[in-house]
């Protein structure tokens, strides 16, 4: 087995101040990936390299055997749309909130080529359904949902063309405890049934543990620590994991 994402000394620099530095991991088919660290550690800024929307100043990444830097604007536009999904914190940065519910999930679906309206209705009304949306939603504006249904909105968007890699930045940042909990139940149910290979971005260190195999700490930029995830958060061993972990523990 090769890793579908590899990662070599990406580097993102604005001006003189670091925004990651010397970052490198293998990401394996099937594998979900955490990145963790307080406000300004990077790793914000390490995902949008790797989706994509910013450009790293130094490194490699290659994805499937393909070097995504060298590759042309539209096929990594085409990747996007494909092979690749990304869930944002805020579900309004991910959706189209002037159409439907079932709009939303259709356009993807239009954006890879499929044009029967019948089918992309049915698939519309299928993934709603997974996401534990009620159908009769379906031609409902996402303005006219809550946080945690617009949340689920936006995954049912990205995921009904069956991407291999999924970014995931604070899925569930912003939402109350209890529908936290169940975004988080039906995030596991997806990644587990469909195989997908995450990178998921969060502060919260429960969300984490409840999906991340492998975990990767960072702090001023650069990646202080990494292994299994029960491993890196039972034992800690650097000096910023022990305090990151202890101050959640004190909460």
């Amino acid at each position: 087995m090769t890793p579908l994402l590899s990662v070599r000394d990406l580097e993102r620099r604005y001006g003189p101040r670091i925004g990651c530095t010397g970052v490198s991991f293998d990401l394996w088919p099937g594998e979900v990936l955490g990145i963790v660290g307080e406000s300004g550690s990077g790793k914000s800024t390490l995902l949008s390299c790797l989706a994509g929307q910013q450009r790293p100043d130094a490194g490699t990444v290659t994805y499937d055997g393909r070097d995504v830097l060298a590759m042309a604007e539209s096929d990594r536009r085409r990747l996007a749309r494909t092979e690749w999904a990304h869930v944002h914190q805020h579900a309004r940065d991910g959706l189209r909130m002037g159409v439907s519910a079932g709009a939303n999930v259709g356009e993807r679906l239009m954006a890879t080529g499929h044009r029967h309206y019948g089918d992309i209705r049915a698939a519309a009304l299928d993934w709603l359904g997974r996401v534990e949306i009620a159908g009769d939603r379906i031609d409902d504006r996402p303005s006219s949902f809550s946080g945690g249904m617009q949340q689920r909105l936006q995954i049912a968007r990205n995921l009904v063309t069956g991407p291999r890699l999924v970014f995931m930045d604070e899925p569930t940042g912003g939402l109350d405890v209890s529908v936290q909990a169940r975004l988080l139940d039906l995030l596991r149910g997806l990644v587990r049934d469909m195989g997908l290979s995450v990178i998921i971005v969060t502060h919260d260190l429960a969300v984490v543990r409840l999906l991340a195999d492998r975990l990767m700490v960072m702090t001023g930029g650069r990646v202080v620590e990494q292994g299994l995830t029960d491993q890196v958060l039972d034992d800690p061993q650097h000096a910023y994991t022990q305090l990151l972990v202890s101050s959640v523990l004190q909460v």
